[in-house]
Protein backbone atom coordinates (compact mmCIF):
# COMPACT_ATOMS: atom_id res chain seq x y z
CA UNK A 1 0.00 0.00 0.00
CA UNK A 2 2.74 2.13 0.83
CA UNK A 3 4.37 1.26 -2.21
CA UNK A 4 1.54 2.38 -4.26
CA UNK A 5 0.96 5.47 -2.04
CA UNK A 6 4.91 6.44 -3.63
CA UNK A 7 4.32 5.41 -7.26
CA UNK A 8 0.58 8.29 -7.55
CA UNK A 9 3.11 10.62 -5.89
CA UNK A 10 5.89 9.91 -8.46
CA UNK A 11 3.13 10.28 -11.11
CA UNK A 12 1.85 13.49 -10.30
CA UNK A 13 5.12 15.02 -9.77
CA UNK A 14 5.94 13.11 -13.27
CA UNK A 15 2.58 15.10 -14.92
CA UNK A 16 4.00 18.47 -13.48
CA UNK A 17 7.56 18.25 -14.20
CA UNK A 18 6.15 17.68 -17.94
CA UNK A 19 3.66 20.47 -18.46
CA UNK A 20 6.94 22.79 -16.99
CA UNK A 21 9.84 21.09 -19.27
CA UNK A 22 7.50 19.99 -22.31
CA UNK A 23 8.44 23.04 -24.09
CA UNK A 24 11.68 23.20 -23.52
CA UNK A 25 12.02 19.35 -24.40
CA UNK A 26 10.33 19.77 -27.63
CA UNK A 27 12.24 22.69 -28.63
CA UNK A 28 16.00 20.79 -27.73
CA UNK A 29 14.61 17.82 -29.51
CA UNK A 30 13.92 19.92 -32.50
CA UNK A 31 16.19 22.06 -32.75
CA UNK A 32 18.87 19.03 -32.32
CA UNK A 33 16.86 17.59 -35.44
CA UNK A 34 17.79 20.50 -37.54
CA UNK A 35 21.16 20.66 -36.82
CA UNK A 36 22.28 17.14 -37.84
CA UNK A 37 20.21 17.38 -41.01
CA UNK A 38 23.49 18.69 -42.84
CA UNK A 39 26.83 17.47 -42.82
CA UNK A 40 28.99 19.92 -40.47
CA UNK A 41 31.36 20.71 -43.18
CA UNK A 42 28.63 21.58 -45.50
CA UNK A 43 27.44 23.63 -42.64
CA UNK A 44 30.91 25.70 -42.43
CA UNK A 45 30.62 26.40 -45.95
CA UNK A 46 34.14 23.85 -46.38
CA UNK A 47 32.95 23.42 -49.99
CA UNK A 48 33.13 26.76 -50.96
CA UNK A 49 36.01 27.96 -49.93
CA UNK A 50 39.31 27.34 -52.01
CA UNK A 51 42.11 25.20 -50.60
CA UNK A 52 45.50 27.08 -51.35
CA UNK A 53 48.59 25.13 -51.58
CA UNK A 54 51.00 24.68 -49.17
CA UNK A 55 54.28 27.43 -48.65
CA UNK A 56 57.15 26.31 -50.71
CA UNK A 57 59.70 27.10 -47.72
CA UNK A 58 62.61 27.60 -49.36
CA UNK A 59 64.15 31.87 -49.82
CA UNK A 60 61.23 32.59 -46.54
CA UNK A 61 62.46 35.89 -45.37
CA UNK A 62 61.37 36.78 -41.41
CA UNK A 63 60.21 39.83 -40.83
CA UNK A 64 61.99 42.75 -38.60
CA UNK A 65 59.96 42.50 -34.82
CA UNK A 66 60.54 44.90 -32.61
CA UNK A 67 58.36 43.64 -29.45
CA UNK A 68 57.56 40.66 -27.63
CA UNK A 69 54.64 38.55 -30.21
CA UNK A 70 52.35 35.75 -29.33
CA UNK A 71 53.14 33.53 -32.17
CA UNK A 72 54.42 33.45 -35.92
CA UNK A 73 52.20 31.45 -38.11
CA UNK A 74 53.45 31.09 -42.09
CA UNK A 75 50.44 31.16 -44.18
CA UNK A 76 49.80 31.03 -48.01
CA UNK A 77 47.78 33.98 -49.70
CA UNK A 78 45.77 34.56 -52.87
CA UNK A 79 48.87 36.60 -53.70
CA UNK A 80 52.11 34.83 -52.34
CA UNK A 81 52.68 33.35 -48.97
CA UNK A 82 52.76 35.91 -45.43
CA UNK A 83 53.43 35.42 -41.87
CA UNK A 84 51.10 35.87 -39.38
CA UNK A 85 51.99 37.70 -36.63
CA UNK A 86 49.80 38.17 -32.79
CA UNK A 87 51.77 40.74 -30.87
CA UNK A 88 51.65 40.33 -27.15
CA UNK A 89 48.80 42.79 -26.81
CA UNK A 90 46.72 41.10 -29.30
CA UNK A 91 46.83 42.75 -32.37
CA UNK A 92 47.16 40.32 -35.46
CA UNK A 93 49.52 41.59 -38.38
CA UNK A 94 50.53 39.76 -41.71
CA UNK A 95 54.10 40.24 -43.01
CA UNK A 96 55.41 39.26 -46.35
CA UNK A 97 57.21 35.98 -46.67
CA UNK A 98 59.13 37.47 -49.64
CA UNK A 99 60.73 40.64 -48.05
CA UNK A 100 59.74 41.49 -44.67
CA UNK A 101 57.17 43.97 -45.26
CA UNK A 102 54.07 44.62 -43.22
CA UNK A 103 51.16 45.03 -45.42
CA UNK A 104 48.63 47.58 -45.02
CA UNK A 105 44.88 47.27 -44.34
CA UNK A 106 43.19 46.01 -46.82
CA UNK A 107 41.06 48.17 -49.49
CA UNK A 108 37.66 47.15 -50.66
CA UNK A 109 39.00 46.57 -53.82
CA UNK A 110 41.35 44.31 -52.94
CA UNK A 111 38.61 42.48 -50.14
CA UNK A 112 36.58 41.82 -53.69
CA UNK A 113 39.43 40.28 -55.25
CA UNK A 114 40.26 38.14 -52.24
CA UNK A 115 36.46 36.97 -52.24
CA UNK A 116 36.27 36.45 -55.76
CA UNK A 117 39.48 34.01 -55.36
CA UNK A 118 38.55 32.06 -52.25
CA UNK A 119 34.77 31.78 -53.23
CA UNK A 120 34.41 28.73 -55.16
CA UNK A 121 30.62 28.92 -55.70
CA UNK A 122 28.61 29.70 -58.66
CA UNK A 123 27.05 32.37 -57.27
CA UNK A 124 27.91 36.69 -58.08
CA UNK A 125 29.19 38.71 -56.06
CA UNK A 126 26.46 40.95 -54.88
CA UNK A 127 28.28 43.50 -52.20
CA UNK A 128 31.56 44.28 -50.30
CA UNK A 129 31.34 46.02 -47.01
CA UNK A 130 33.19 47.15 -44.06
CA UNK A 131 32.33 46.23 -40.18
CA UNK A 132 34.25 47.79 -37.63
CA UNK A 133 35.10 45.39 -34.42
CA UNK A 134 32.37 46.52 -31.77
CA UNK A 135 28.68 45.89 -34.72
CA UNK A 136 30.25 43.11 -36.69
CA UNK A 137 26.99 40.83 -37.69
CA UNK A 138 25.40 38.22 -35.83
CA UNK A 139 27.00 35.23 -37.88
CA UNK A 140 30.47 36.46 -37.06
CA UNK A 141 30.46 37.55 -33.59
CA UNK A 142 34.16 37.49 -33.61
CA UNK A 143 35.69 41.30 -32.40
CA UNK A 144 37.69 42.13 -35.19
CA UNK A 145 37.56 44.78 -38.38
CA UNK A 146 36.09 42.94 -41.37
CA UNK A 147 35.34 42.90 -44.96
CA UNK A 148 32.11 41.29 -45.66
CA UNK A 149 31.83 39.98 -48.68
CA UNK A 150 28.18 39.02 -49.72
CA UNK A 151 27.37 36.67 -53.05
CA UNK A 152 24.03 35.78 -54.30
CA UNK A 153 23.30 32.50 -53.25
CA UNK A 154 23.44 34.36 -49.44
CA UNK A 155 26.84 33.19 -48.57
CA UNK A 156 29.01 35.55 -47.15
CA UNK A 157 32.63 35.53 -46.23
CA UNK A 158 34.77 37.67 -43.58
CA UNK A 159 38.00 38.78 -44.46
CA UNK A 160 40.11 40.19 -41.92
CA UNK A 161 40.55 44.04 -43.17
CA UNK A 162 44.43 44.01 -41.24
CA UNK A 163 45.31 40.84 -42.87
CA UNK A 164 43.51 39.61 -45.09
CA UNK A 165 42.66 36.21 -44.07
CA UNK A 166 39.42 34.67 -44.49
CA UNK A 167 38.08 34.30 -41.07
CA UNK A 168 35.26 32.57 -41.81
CA UNK A 169 32.56 31.60 -44.16
CA UNK A 170 28.73 31.78 -43.38
CA UNK A 171 26.15 30.14 -45.74
CA UNK A 172 22.42 30.79 -45.45
CA UNK A 173 22.05 27.34 -44.02
CA UNK A 174 25.13 27.96 -41.49
CA UNK A 175 22.37 30.97 -40.36
CA UNK A 176 19.53 28.59 -39.90
CA UNK A 177 21.73 26.34 -37.88
CA UNK A 178 23.13 29.41 -35.93
CA UNK A 179 19.60 30.18 -34.89
CA UNK A 180 18.34 26.67 -34.13
CA UNK A 181 22.08 26.73 -31.88
CA UNK A 182 20.64 29.39 -29.87
CA UNK A 183 17.57 27.92 -29.32
CA UNK A 184 19.28 24.84 -28.17
CA UNK A 185 21.12 26.27 -25.38
CA UNK A 186 18.45 29.29 -24.93
CA UNK A 187 20.46 32.11 -25.75
CA UNK A 188 19.32 34.11 -28.48
CA UNK A 189 21.09 37.42 -27.91
CA UNK A 190 24.98 35.86 -27.70
CA UNK A 191 24.42 31.91 -29.00
CA UNK A 192 27.71 31.38 -26.87
CA UNK A 193 26.25 30.81 -23.24
CA UNK A 194 25.44 27.62 -22.83
CA UNK A 195 26.16 27.68 -19.03
CA UNK A 196 23.78 30.13 -17.66
CA UNK A 197 20.86 29.21 -14.89
CA UNK A 198 18.02 28.77 -16.97
CA UNK A 199 19.34 26.22 -18.86
CA UNK A 200 20.53 24.53 -16.08
CA UNK A 201 17.45 24.23 -13.80
CA UNK A 202 15.67 23.39 -17.26
CA UNK A 203 17.90 20.73 -17.95
CA UNK A 204 18.05 19.41 -14.12
CA UNK A 205 14.30 19.20 -14.56
CA UNK A 206 14.02 17.67 -17.50
CA UNK A 207 16.41 14.53 -16.16
CA UNK A 208 14.24 14.67 -12.87
CA UNK A 209 11.16 13.96 -15.15
CA UNK A 210 13.16 11.24 -16.95
CA UNK A 211 14.18 9.64 -13.60
CA UNK A 212 10.60 9.03 -12.95
CA UNK A 213 8.90 8.58 -16.06
CA UNK A 214 12.03 5.75 -15.82
CA UNK A 215 10.52 4.40 -12.40
CA UNK A 216 7.03 4.81 -13.08
CA UNK A 217 7.66 1.69 -15.93
CA UNK A 218 8.01 -0.70 -13.46
CA UNK A 219 4.50 0.64 -12.16
CA UNK A 220 2.15 -2.49 -12.00
CA UNK A 221 -1.19 -2.20 -12.79
CA UNK A 222 -4.30 -3.99 -11.99
CA UNK A 223 -6.29 -5.15 -14.97
CA UNK A 224 -9.77 -4.10 -14.75
CA UNK A 225 -12.42 -6.68 -14.95
CA UNK A 226 -15.58 -6.21 -16.61
CA UNK A 227 -18.86 -7.82 -14.92
CA UNK A 228 -21.55 -8.75 -17.63
CA UNK A 229 -24.91 -7.83 -16.98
Amino acid sequence: MAKQKIMQKFARWHIWLAWFTGVPILMWTLSGLIMIIQPIETVRGENLRAQLPPVATEELVLPALSGPVRSITLQNFVDGPGWIVVEDDGGRYRYSASDGRLYNPVTEGQARAIALAYFTGDAALESVTFYPADSVPLDFRAPVNVWQAHFADDTNLYINSQTGEVQAVRTGWRRVYDFFWGLHIMDLQTREDFNHPTLIVFAALGVLGSLLGCVLMFRRRKAKVKVKA
